[in-house]
């Protein structure tokens, strides 16, 4: 059944997502682990007028192991953005694994002294920042690493501004972006205080409003709201936080403009109550972007082209010719119901077909 490199697939039949609307029924080869131009000597497969849509980026995963990365393969998250994994040996076993899902990793995140994230068990004390003179150390190390973007936690109490700051500055001279993991209405505003690329959460104590959403704007900032991680928060009962707070929140940055990115925060972190399901989360990710108010298509966006573009990742994210073959095959129109995504017929990864789960 695989049609890995070297191995020849044109799927014939096929209605094709292109940004807003579903192709005619046409056909796409994977050919050497890429679309390819020509279905000559291809292996034929009939779609039987199935909607192909490019395979499914997670931007905010917590990987674990190789079982992680299956279990977001066969359900078509063909690419995981890990915003926390250690140590680097267990993430360089998941990088490049063939016919399995493709990773990128901010690697060790920086934290505060004391803080919970520093407490979590096998957590590296490099990861510990005690001040904005430690944000090249702490940065530099990361680099040698090998990781693709920088992970800060602003929480309450954390890392200061002026830290925040100083590893926003040293990521950004090393070419690196910056994550932060904001959760709250102050933390958030710390971030965008600080210029980081991107805000992972959205508030759950006060609804950001237009004001804050004009901010994200105005500087280009990116919003990973990981809503499915917020509404398990929220039905904990914990005083003071509300799901509809992060729901308002989504709502008024797509008001705004700002680019939104599908999410889910999938981990299996001890002593974490919340734990989004690894590949089936994101499906859930995208029925809660709809419901906040983005369009069918905004939200496929959100989990392919929109991931692909703020991540740099210029080699997927739509189906064209020399793209990688990361591709989903799925019965009805997502564009009419955002929950045809998860009725998957068939999976490629990087060219390689995975088994739906």
């Amino acid at each position: 059944m695989a049609a890995g490199p070297g191995g020849k697939v044109a799927l014939t039949n096929v209605r094709v997502l292109d940004g807003r609307t579903l192709s005619a029924p046409r056909t796409v080869v994977v050919d050497n682990g890429v679309i390819g131009v020509s279905a000559l000597g291809a292996r034929t497969i009939d779609g039987r007028g199935a909607a192909l849509l490019p395979g499914f980026v997670d931007a905010h995963v917590h990987l674990t192991d190789l079982d992680t990365l299956a279990a977001l393969a066969g359900h078509g998250v063909t690419t995981g953005l890990d915003m926390a994994c250690f140590p680097p040996s267990l993430v360089s076993s998941l990088r490049n694994r063939r016919g399995l899902t493709d990773i990128r990793s901010a690697g060790t995140p920086a934290v505060a002294p004391g803080s919970l994230q520093s407490q979590l068990p096998a957590f590296p004390p490099s990861g510990v920042v005690d001040g904005p003179d430690e944000a090249l150390r702490f940065v530099g190390q990361r680099v040698a690493e090998g990781s693709d973007y920088v992970k800060i936690i602003l929480d309450v109490p954390g890392l200061s501004t002026d830290t925040a700051k100083a590893l926003t500055v040293a990521a950004h001279a090393f070419g690196k972006a910056v994550m932060a993991h904001a959760a709250y209405a102050a933390t958030v505003a710390e971030a965008l205080d600080a210029g980081v690329d991107m805000v992972h959460h959205v508030p759950l104590d006060t609804a950001l409003d237009q004001a804050a959403a004009a901010r994200y704007a105005a500087r280009g900032t990116v919003a990973v709201p990981t809503l499915t991680m917020m509404e398990g928060f929220g039905v904990l009962g914990i005083p003071g936080l509300s799901y509809a707070a992060a729901e308002s929140s989504v709502a008024a940055l797509h008001r705004a403009g700002v680019r939104i990115l599908a999410g889910t925060d999938a981990n299996l972190t001890p002593g974490i109550p919340v734990q989004p399901a690894y590949g089936l989360g994101l499906h859930h990710e995208l029925e809660l972007l709809v419901a906040a108010g983005l369009s069918t298509a905004e939200a496929l966006t959100a989990a392919t082209s929109g991931p692909a573009r703020s991540f740099g990742l210029s080699d997927r994210g739509v189906i064209r010719p020399r793209y990688r073959a990361d591709l989903v095959l799925v019965d009805g129109d997502p564009l009419a119901d955002i929950t045809a995504t998860r009725a998957i017929r068939r999976i490629w990864v990087g060219g390689v077909e995975y088994p739906p789960a």
